[in-house]
């Protein structure tokens, strides 16, 4: 069902102004991944539209003193082909303040993030033919004080429903998934759990990992430390997991999501080294990692 159109968003969008046409000379930087401008170039704060073009996976914008309107346009370096197969999830900033942030389609709009919503870490998934993104600036007494910010990433309809299962978010994985996960994650380590952080307002839990094997790892999160010269880093998963500190090694995989690592599946290393001598066997798994 989709709301509504808010007073005001019909003009704008009907009387959509592109940056390299007339106007108020627009400043802001941007590269390929992120943008960042301000509102105070609009003449007289007019309720202009700027267009916003990113080409890349993940990155972000940051519009201070919003007025008017946004249209952001994520164009992937992939083929138009593959559009349809990709989820969009935007994730505001903490202080994000000043705009409503909407869902675009063909002239229709459905709300997405209303302005001062503060529900902490929260993010925000659609598919890629959905629509795009139209970002209103909210009537402001004093815009002084008000950045619109949001980070964004694209990727594949299958990851993004792993990260945001609904059905059973801390079910035990299969011998079939961890497998899969063991060939497909952004990290994948054997590892302690050292201690568990409950952030009650994020709804969130913080798992202190220290890495006895690392296999693999698409970003820096598990780095030395200390003139120990120890493994360790930071997984995050849901403070309804439940999960708590305890003895014994588990094979930790998971997905980078907004520059932070999200827990995936974690058997215990044991149990892992059992999946994966069957699977061999039987001339079934997946690929070689060696778990050792």
């Amino acid at each position: 069902m989709r709301s509504a159109p808010a007073a005001g968003l019909l003009p704008l969008l009907l009387g959509l102004r592109l940056l390299l046409g007339g106007g108020a000379a627009a400043q802001y930087s941007s590269d390929l991944c992120n943008w960042k401008g301000s509102g105070l170039t609009h003449e007289s704060h007019k309720k202009d539209v700027e267009q916003v073009y990113l080409r890349c996976s993940e990155g972000s914008i940051e519009w201070m003193y919003p007025t008017g309107a946004l249209i952001v346009n994520l164009r992937p370096n992939t083929s138009p082909a593959s559009y349809k197969h990709l989820t969009v999830c935007i994730k505001p900033f903490k202080d994000s303040a000043g705009a409503n942030i909407y869902l675009e389609k063909t002239g229709e709009l459905k709300l997405l993030v209303r302005d001062g919503d503060r529900s902490p870490s929260k993010v925000y998934c659609f598919g890629y033919d959905q629509g795009g993104l139209f970002v209103e600036a909210t009537p402001q007494q004093d815009i002084s004080r008000k950045i619109t910010g949001f980070q964004y990433e694209l990727m594949n309809k299958g990851i993004a429903s792993d990260l945001h299962t609904v059905s059973a978010p801390c079910r035990p994985c299969s011998d079939t998934e961890v497998l899969l996960a063991v060939c497909t994650s952004d990290f994948v380590i054997r590892g302690s759990i050292q201690d568990v952080t409950n952030e009650a307002e994020e709804q969130e839990s913080i798992i202190h990992v220290g890495v006895n094997k690392l296999y693999r790892q698409k970003s820096k999160v598990f780095q030395l430390t200390g003139e120990s010269g120890n493994w360790r880093g930071q997984i995050k998963t849901l403070l309804e997991c439940g999960v708590k500190p305890g003895d014994g090694d588990f094979l930790f995989t998971g997905r980078m999501h907004f520059g932070e690592a999200r827990l995936g599946c974690a058997p215990r290393f044991k149990d892992f080294q059992r999946m994966y001598k069957e699977a061999k066997d039987k001339g079934l798994n997946p690929c070689e990692i060696g778990p050792d």
